[in-house]
């Protein structure tokens, strides 16, 4: 397990940073977790209720992720013999700060590599209204519907500014699904990278070109919004998970089947206390700065309509690898952040807001069973893909060996993975042909490895003793065998003897001189 600082790029005049094995027993966040997770299960088993089993997987291997008493691996270098220990981690999606890191890196790291064409790029971020988002929670199938709806949307009005038709020109894009918002509330909305143009066949011999277009106006975005929601709640409609009532508004009706998870979804959504004696109320805010002018303009164009928010005003140019690439972590980085994670004198939990409100609230405060719940809520359902390509990004598309950096060609199975390398159930069966160049590229490609050192600067392949190469030698996953090892180096450390201190001495003596 490692401990991964915050994102940066490594430059080859920097120094590396040595391996240091994370102790997450000694953060505010799993101690929280562990004294409170408990409590929090009891006070559900009062109420009736009992979390399902894949949050209490998700907590239950969080509290083993990084513990080398839950099983580690045994590295050793080839030269000096120096050894130490890494501990698994739980490689879970929902809130473990240390594993939602990696998958950070690592996803980044592969759409810039492999996936992102070098071609100007801008993000499109998507969010809904409330009772979407809690639609979408208990409903992971209609969430993709809409986001297909939402993508052809976005690509149409693409085609139609470059002047083009669908059957002359193709656009492209990878969607990350987040579930979080900054103030640790459940917000599923889409962060999409669109190409910033689309691509035109080529003939037979020639790769597609691409024409670049406009940013998109203020108005334009206004009206993408209108369509994305009309066309939603339409579809909506007509599988009978929303009515209209007799003014014409939208109304949720029995959408998901009921389940113990409703209400901290629900609380989570609307920002409100899920369990204790204040159990309904708004969370406790922090206002540190003043309220913003609401006639103050936007300084980044943003289309709002009935709930619906469309932005897209970051973009990057085909040239700037390194800029795509913080923004491919951005849309990438976990739930929880630990730095901005603090206790206060009464032993709540306070969390800084990545980006303080309009009405200047900067933190929120968490009574401990409610922070709790709100983890709970941020757990995506097992087999929920929260990573999507599109267009010619997709993996059937007849250009995406044309215009994709990497040289794995127009893969199959291996491209419908989630964000935790989980296949999903559209994976295509390969031929032996297929096969084979997957397999030669996969040696290609870059290793997790590679990947430490060169977005976090963190070298583990090289001895920290002389500078050799580390290799595996064994995996310890025996109860017995792991027992017998650490009772061993912790007997190792208590004998260790002192480093002998140099004898007192006194001060040399001071020269005088005389006066001239």
């Amino acid at each position: 397990m490692l401990h991964l600082p915050a994102g940066r790029d490594a430059s080859p005049g920097q120094d590396v940073h040595r391996y240091e094995r994370h102790r997450p027993e000694q953060s505010l966040f799993y101690q929280f977790v562990e004294q409170y997770y408990p409590a929090f299960v009891d006070r559900m088993a009062a109420q009736g209720a009992t979390l399902p089993e894949y949050v209490q997987r998700e907590f239950g291997d969080y509290l083993k992720c990084g513990r080398l008493e839950y099983g580690f691996l045994r590295v050793r270098c080839t030269d000096c013999h120096h050894e130490r220990l890494v501990a698994f981690s739980c490689k879970r999606r929902g809130f473990c700060p240390s594993c939602g890191a990696r998958r950070m890196a690592e996803s980044a790291a592969l759409l810039v590599d492999e996936v992102l064409p070098q071609a100007p790029m801008r993000q499109w971020v998507l969010s809904f209204p409330f009772q979407l988002r809690f639609l979408f929670a208990g409903r992971p199938a209609i969430m993709g519907e809409v986001l297909g709806i939402v993508h052809r949307v976005i690509a149409t009005h693409l085609i139609k500014k470059a002047g083009l038709t669908h059957k002359t020109a193709h656009t492209g894009a990878v969607t990350l699904i987040q579930r979080f918002g900054s103030a640790l509330n459940l917000n599923i909305h889409f962060h999409m990278l669109f190409l910033d143009g689309v691509y035109l066949d080529g003939k037979a011999d020639a790769p597609p070109r691409f024409r670049r277009v406009q940013a998109p106006t203020s108005d334009e975005l206004t009206q993408l919004a209108h369509t994305c929601a009309q066309r939603i709640t339409r579809y909506l409609e007509r599988q009978r998970l929303l009515a209209r009532d007799a003014e014409n508004d939208y109304l949720a009706l029995e959408a998901v089947e009921d389940d113990p998870m409703h209400q901290l979804l629900g609380h989570s959504i609307t920002y409100r206390i899920a369990v204790g004696p204040n159990q309904g109320r708004k969370v406790f805010t922090l206002q540190t700065l003043p309220a913003r002018d609401p006639d103050e303009p936007f300084t980044n164009a943003v289309g709002a309509v009935a709930g619906f928010s469309l932005h897209a005003g970051v973009a990057t140019k085909a040239h700037e690898r390194k800029k795509r690439e913080r923004l491919c972590r951005y849309i990438a980085r976990p739930a929880v952040s630990e730095k901005r994670l603090s206790l206060t004198p009464n032993g709540n939990i306070r969390y800084q807001l990545k980006t303080p409100y309009r009405d200047g609230t900067t933190h929120v405060f968490f009574e401990p069973l409610d922070f709790i719940a709100r983890l709970a809520a941020l757990v995506p359902k097992p087999r929920v893909n929260l990573t999507r390509y599109h267009g010619v990004l997709a993996p059937n598309s007849h250009l995406r060996a044309q215009v994709i950096p990497g040289q794995r060609g127009r893969r199959t199975g291996d491209d419908c993975m989630d964000a935790g390398g989980r296949a999903t159930h559209g994976a295509v069966a390969e031929t032996a042909e297929e096969a084979d160049r997957t397999a030669a590229a996969g040696h290609a490609a870059m290793t997790w490895a590679q990947r430490l050192k060169r977005v976090f600067k963190i070298d583990i392949e090289t001895c920290d003793h002389c500078g050799g190469a580390v290799k595996i030698i064994a995996c310890i996953e025996d109860p017995k065998v792991i027992e017998k090892i650490l009772t061993h180096l912790n007997k190792q450390t208590a004998c260790a003897k002192p480093v002998p201190l140099h004898e007192s001495r006194a001060p040399p003596q001071a020269v005088l001189f005389d006066a001239p």
